[in-house]
């Protein structure tokens, strides 16, 4: 009875399907567990070999928690909104509804291009999904309680004392009562207080703009990343090299009124947070950084000949007396107000410039420097000395306040600046306030030095010297001490699209939620999904998008009046919107009038294990910590933290194929023969060479589409092949070194790929993907089969197995337990294949041992397991039957294997029970043949023996 892969898995799954085999509940007995991947877009190009790995490893834990008897909730959805899907609309004409549903689902699309579909692709892996669950961000039915967690988010503020977000209307109490003197509230800079009557005197319109200083979602203008080829605006991790990471356009630094949220307000929060949560230091040391704390104090400079002053922060207020300048970001508000007319073209030339750098290549960038003199001065608060003004690319507007108080003497990046500009207008001698050295370099160091030049501050060391000027700042209304995130505030708002609608209207320019009881507003139809001609958002173009304040519902543009019909919002939500609640929604999928039903969150409170790349470190893990946190403020969630623990899973790189063909095209040499010659390395689709032999079908390639250049060149062999070279990459399209799932599990089956990709190596590793290794596993999968059946079917008998066969499979009981919980995958194969090879040789067939043995394959390679549970006579599936307990006493040896020497030479072995005296074991040494052969008649002078170590003739 052969082992047909193909079959065995369509059976199963097909039962699962129909049986909901893995479908949790929300009331069980159970303890709970909750195992989450980050689920993934649905991109057309399908998902290849690298994409399954967290995937795989999360089932076998989820499988391995069932037969724990946990209630297990292992959902999936996809993360269906954002840019992509949008630019591919762009060009082809085609709604990203349709396209991301065909993304999903499969089939072939309008233009003609087969999908197979993530759905299918995820399915034919064998996941324990709970696939009832499914969420997909881009759904109504989804989106409508994004836009409600939006409204929570305006509806509310942070108040400081309680340390945690608060219904505005209590804001508004306090303002009724008192005003807002004695408000301790995360808002706006510079609110001009007002008493409890100059609040109800306010207009109704003045007291939202007021409020919306105080709402963690709030309207303001905004240093953006501008994409005008994409038209949006884009996240810092969305571009690369200044570039958009999509597409690679040109991306500018632009002011723009967008939503933003009030992040910042849990930056404390965030950063305790990471001291309860089980991640690896690597992504809370990245959360860390860019959270950005940073203690120091507020100094403000006053602006000669200006009504203005310059505000910094400093971590060294200590070295005040060694200000030589000051730097502003060049996007910073008073650089137009301060600069002379004099400075004017070049400060102008040098902030256009700018905007064409990411804020990421200006951090960067540590060796260009750059900066213009804008000809103003500020004022120093203790000396009055006036201090130039300069503005440089290196100072970005978003950190700090956008300006430095520039200490050569003590920085090393203001020490090169100041030597770059020496002897240029505008650039002073640097002044030296340390007893030390700094003709060759800054002195960056908070010890071993004394505060010289520093008027009241002189004999000081940093701790006593920041100390003293806190308080003399305070003292003249200058400074204060002060503690600084480098986190900012997210910006919310995209001119994109393929995005959540905002649930706002205007009136009067000031916008208004729209009530829960009218959610979803619905994306509505375009007819092109580019920006308007006058540069509004893509919504722009829809003729039906105005609200009918009366009748609460969408109405056409035509009948805004400003009076019942209003203006809808136009800019869509950013990607990381749905992302950032969505294990929430798994808990309760199909609640139509709430997130999520609060006695499920209750239940699942939170993910036990959260799998995912690496990447997504400050963004959507950030953003979603920061939304869980809020919800459970305002009552909604049940936990600080969303992930107890989290696993990034290293990447599959792809082995990619290279020919190399001479300057002029029209030749290609084979590997080999490339040495000392001027070649250049293209990639070739793995689809032409033999990826075991590198050895390139030389016609394949002519006749393929993507060389046709090269159909008449001259290939130059080596013994008679053309040996292409390889080499470790990302796996990706553009490389032409991605291998489908779908093909592995055609030729090899689902249970192979869910194995060879654990047995590559650790789960966080990165490692290079091997067609070749492949069949070494397949090979595993036959001989565990042939454990169990013959060519004549079932070999299975009810003998009681040997002590050797209870070892092996123990031994493998213990190793899987420890590795599953440890995380261990790859191990845990190689201790499958020992086992199996250990009870092949020991002949064994015994129900005892392979009923076991199929429970502990089963989260590795499931589809395998339920077909020999079958076969072992069992009904219903395997998933939920006790995984095998380890039992200690089956690897107690009851037996030694001795050396025995003569004079300290081993020259035989005896295997005796460990239970013998060292009596009992010299009287059967001394009577075996080998012994007498050794001795030849001789009586030793001295037998040293002991048990369970040694035994040594001597003499």
């Amino acid at each position: 009875m052969k082992y047909h892969h193909e079959k065995i898995e369509a059976k199963w799954q097909q039962y699962w399907a129909e049986n909901q085999t893995f479908a949790a509940s929300n009331n069980s007995e159970k303890p709970k567990y909750y195992v989450l991947d980050m689920f993934p877009y649905p991109s057309g190009a399908g998902l290849h070999v690298g994409h399954p790995l967290g995937y795989i490893a999360s089932d076998i834990v989820a499988r391995y928690k069932r037969h724990q008897g946990f209630n297990v909730l292992h959902p999936q959805g996809y993360d269906s909104f954002g840019l992509p899907a949008e630019q591919y609309a762009i060009q082809t004409g085609q709604h990203p509804a349709d396209t991301t549903r065909m993304n999903i689902e499969g089939g072939v699309d309008k233009s003609g291009n087969t999908i197979q579909g993530y759905r299918n692709q995820l399915d034919r892996i064998g996941f324990s999904f709970d696939w009832s669950r499914e969420v997909r961000t881009s759904n109504p039915d989804y989106y409508k309680h994004t836009q409600w967690i939006f409204i929570q988010l305006f509806e509310s503020w942070y108040n400081k004392n309680s340390d945690k977000a608060e219904s505005i209307c209590t804001l508004m109490q306090e303002f009724d009562k008192n005003g807002n003197a004695n408000v301790n509230a995360v808002c706006d800079d510079n609110i001009a207080p007002f008493s409890a009557e100059d609040w109800k005197s306010f207009s109704s319109s003045a007291q939202q703009k007021i409020l919306l200083q105080y709402r963690l979602t709030y309207l303001a203008e905004t240093e953006v990343n501008w994409c005008a080829a994409l038209g949006t605006v884009l996240a810092n991790d969305e571009i690369v090299n200044g570039v958009s990471e999509r597409g690679g356009h040109p991306v500018v630094r632009k002011k723009m009124t967008q939503w933003s949220m009030r992040i910042s307000a849990y930056a404390e929060r965030l950063l305790q947070g990471l001291n309860e949560i089980d991640w690896s230091e690597s992504i809370k040391e990245s959360q860390r950084n860019w959270i950005g704390k940073s203690v120091g104090a507020m100094v403000s400079f006053n602006v000669n000949n200006h009504d203005a002053k310059i505000d910094v922060f400093t971590t060294r207020p200590d070295t005040i007396f060694g200000v030589t300048f000051m730097t502003l970001a060049p996007e910073h508000d008073l650089v137009s107000q301060i600069t002379t007319p004099e400075q004017k073209a070049a400060v102008e030339a040098y902030v256009e410039a700018t905007a064409k750098r990411s804020e990421r290549e200006r951090m960067a960038d540590v060796k260009t420097i750059s900066g213009v003199f804008t000809g103003a001065y500020a004022e120093h608060p203790f000396t009055k000395e006036p201090i130039p003004v300069w503005i440089g690319d290196y100072v970005l507007a978003g950190y700090g306040t956008g300006a430095v108080m520039a200490v050569p003497c003590g920085d090393e990046r203001d020490y090169a600046f100041a030597n770059f500009f020496k002897g240029t207008n505008g650039m002073p001698a640097i002044k030296n306030i340390f007893n030390q050295d700094i003709s060759e370099a800054a002195f960056g160091e908070k010890s071993g030095f004394e505060l010289v030049n520093s008027d009241f501050l002189n004999g000081l060391d940093y701790k006593s010297g920041t100390k003293k000027i806190i308080e003399e700042l305070e003292k003249i209304d200058a400074g204060n001490a002060k503690v600084n995130y480098r986190l900012r505030d997210a910006v919310f708002s995209r001119q994109r699209y393929w995005g959540e609608p905002f649930p706002v209207y205007y009136v009067n320019g000031l916008p208004q939620m729209i009530d829960k009881k009218h959610l979803p507003i619905v994306l509505p139809e375009v007819e092109k999904y580019l920006p308007t001609e006058d540069g509004q958002p893509p919504l722009g173009n829809a003729p039906v998008w105005a609200w009918d304040s009366e009748n609460n519902e969408v109405v056409n543009n035509d009948l805004i009046d400003n009076s019942k019909v209003f203006p809808l919002e136009l800019n869509t939500m950013p990607g990381w919107a749905g992302s950032s609640w969505y294990w929430m929604r798994y808990m309760d999928a199909h609640n139509t009038e709430e997130f999520a039903n609060e006695e499920a969150l209750k239940y699942w409170e939170s993910v036990d294990l959260y799998i995912g790349g690496s990447e997504h470190a400050t963004g959507h893990l950030l953003y979603s910590r920061f939304w869980n946190k809020f919800l459970k403020d305002r009552g909604y969630a049940p936990t600080e933290e969303p992930f107890k623990k989290l696993i990034n899973q290293g990447m599959i790189l792809g082995m990619s194929a290279f020919v190399y063909r001479s300057e002029d095209s029209k030749t290609l040499y084979s590997k080999g023969l490339i040495k000392d010659k001027n070649v250049h390395p293209i990639h070739v689709d793995l689809a032409v060479i033999n990826d075991i032999t590198n050895e390139l079908n030389i016609e394949a390639f002519k006749n393929h589409p993507l060389y046709s250049d090269y159909a008449n060149a001259e290939f130059i062999l080596e013994d008679g092949k053309y040996i292409v070279g390889r080499e470790v990459e990302k796996m990706s399209k553009s490389k032409y070194n991605v291998v489908s799932p779908d093909d592995i599990c055609e030729e090899y089956g689902a249970d192979t790929l869910r194995l060879y990709e654990m047995f590559l190596g650790p789960l966080e590793q990165s490692k290079p993907w091997n067609t070749a290794g492949i069949t070494g596993v397949s090979g595993f999968l036959k001989k565990l089969w042939r454990l169990y059946f013959d060519d004549n079917g079932s070999v299975i008998v009810n003998d009681e197995p040997t002590a050797e066969m209870y070892k092996s499979l123990h031994k493998t009981i213990k190793k899987v337990t420890e590795d599953i919980e440890n995380f261990s995958f790859n191990t845990s194969v190689s201790q499958f294949m020992i086992c199996v090879n250990e009870l092949q040789q020991l002949k064994c067939n015994h129900r005892a041992i392979l009923e076991p043995l199929a429970i502990l394959v089963s989260p590795y390679a499931p589809h395998i397991a339920e077909e020999l549970w079958s076969a072992l006579g069992h009904e219903g599936s395997i998933a939920t039957v006790a995984f095998p307990k380890f039992e200690a006493k089956y690897l107690v040896e009851s037996e030694k294997e001795y050396p025995v020497s003569f004079n300290g030479k081993m020259r035989f072995t005896i295997k005796l029970p460990l239970d013998l005296t060292a009596a009992q074991i010299e009287e059967i040494v001394m009577a075996d043949e080998r012994t007498q052969a050794q001795l030849q008649g001789r009586t030793p002078n001295k037998v040293i023996i002991v048990p369970g170590k040694i035994i040594n003739l001597v003499g």
